[in-house]
C-alpha cells in the first residue's frame, strides 16, 4: 500500500464514510431511495467527514513519533518513507478540503457546520493535550467516532433518531480505546493511560462494562422505530446480536490476547454497521 496512504489509514477513512452514508440513510428511513440532492448532501458529508479523519490519522503519527518507534515501527513517519515536512502539510490540507467539501451542506442544514466545527475541535484538542491525559482522550475519541453518525443523519435533516446509535459506538469505542491502550502500555510516551495509573485489571473491567452498556442500547431501536416481527426488524436483531456477540468476545480474554481482542472489535463494529444500515429500510 502506498505510504500516504497507510499514513491517513485509509481503512479508517473507509469507517467513517460509510457511518455517515450509514447515518444519513437511517435517518431518513427509505432505503437507497432517496432525492439526488439528499443523496448529493449525505456523500459530501461522508468524504468531509473521511477527509477530516485523515487529517487527524497523520497528525497522530507526527505528535507520537517516538511511541510509535516502539510500538508501531513499520508506520511511514517511522520508516521514513514520509517526511515530517510533507506529513504536515498533508494534514493541513486534508483539513482544509474536508471543511471545504461540506460547505454546500452546511447552508442547506446549519447543524452540520455545529457538528463539524465541535469534531474538530475535539479532535485537535485530543491530538495537542487530552490524549495524554489518558481515559479522557478516550472519552473524546468515543466522542468523534458517535459523532460520524450524527454528521450523516445531519446532512439528512433528522440527527434525533441517531443518537442510540451514536452512543452504542461511543461506549464500543471507548472500550476498544481502553484495549489498545493496555497494549501498547510498554511503549506510550508522554501519556498516563488507564492501564498505566489504574492498572490492567481495572482497565479490563472498564471495557467490559463499556462492552455491556452498548450491548444494552443495542435492543433501543427495537422498542423504539423498529417492529421486531418486521423483516427490517428481525435483520437487525440477527445482525446486532452477532454483534454482540463479537463484542462480547472483544473482552472476553482481558487482559490477555490483546491484539486479538482488539481485531475482534474491529470485527464487532463492522458487523454493528450493517446492523444499523438494515434499519434504513424500515
Amino acid at each position: 500500500m502506498h505510504p500516504l496512504l497507510r499514513l491517513v489509514r485509509v481503512g479508517n477513512l473507509g469507517v467513517s464514510f460509510a457511518g455517515t452514508i450509514v447515518g444519513g440513510l437511517v435517518a431518513r428511513g427509505t432505503g437507497v431511495e432517496l432525492s439526488l440532492g439528499l443523496w448529493a448532501a449525505i456523500l459530501l458529508a461522508g468524504l468531509s467527514a473521511a477527509l477530516v479523519t485523515g487529517g487527524g490519522n497523520v497528525l497522530n503519527d507526527l505528535l507520537d513519533l517516538e511511541g510509535d518507534r516502539k510500538n508501531h515501527p513499520d508506520r511511514p513517519l517511522v520508516t521514513g518513507e514520509v517526511s515530517l515536512v510533507s506529513a504536515r502539510a498533508f494534514a493541513a490540507e486534508l483539513f482544509v478540503i474536508g471543511a471545504a467539501v461540506a460547505v454546500p451542506v452546511v447552508l442547506v442544514q446549519p447543524l452540520v457546520g455545529l457538528i463539524l466545527a465541535v469534531a474538530v475541535a475535539s479532535l485537535l484538542g485530543y491530538e495537542f493535550r487530552l490524549k495524554a491525559r489518558g481515559f479522557v482522550g478516550n472519552l473524546v475519541v468515543g466522542l468523534l467516532t458517535g459523532m460520524v453518525f450524527l454528521y450523516g443523519a445531519a446532512a439528512a435533516g433528522a440527527a434525533l433518531i441517531l443518537v442510540p446509535f451514536a452512543l452504542m459506538a461511543f461506549l464500543a469505542t471507548i472500550s476498544r480505546e481502553v484495549i489498545k491502550d493496555m497494549e501498547d502500555v510498554g511503549g506510550d510516551v508522554g501519556r498516563r493511560t488507564l492501564p498505566m495509573t489504574r492498572g490492567m485489571p481495572f482497565s479490563a473491567g472498564l471495557a467490559r462494562v463499556a462492552v455491556g452498556a452498548a450491548v444494552v442500547l443495542s435492543i433501543v431501536p427495537v422498542l423504539w422505530f423498529v417492529r421486531p416481527s418486521s423483516v427490517v426488524g428481525i435483520m437487525y436483531l440477527v445482525l446486532v446480536l452477532a454483534a454482540d456477540g463479537v463484542f462480547v468476545l472483544s473482552v472476553g480474554y482481558l487482559p490477555r490476547r490483546l491484539h486479538w481482542e482488539q481485531t475482534m472489535s474491529k470485527v464487532a463494529m463492522t458487523v454493528a454497521l450493517l446492523a444499523f444500515l438494515a434499519v434504513a429500510f424500515r
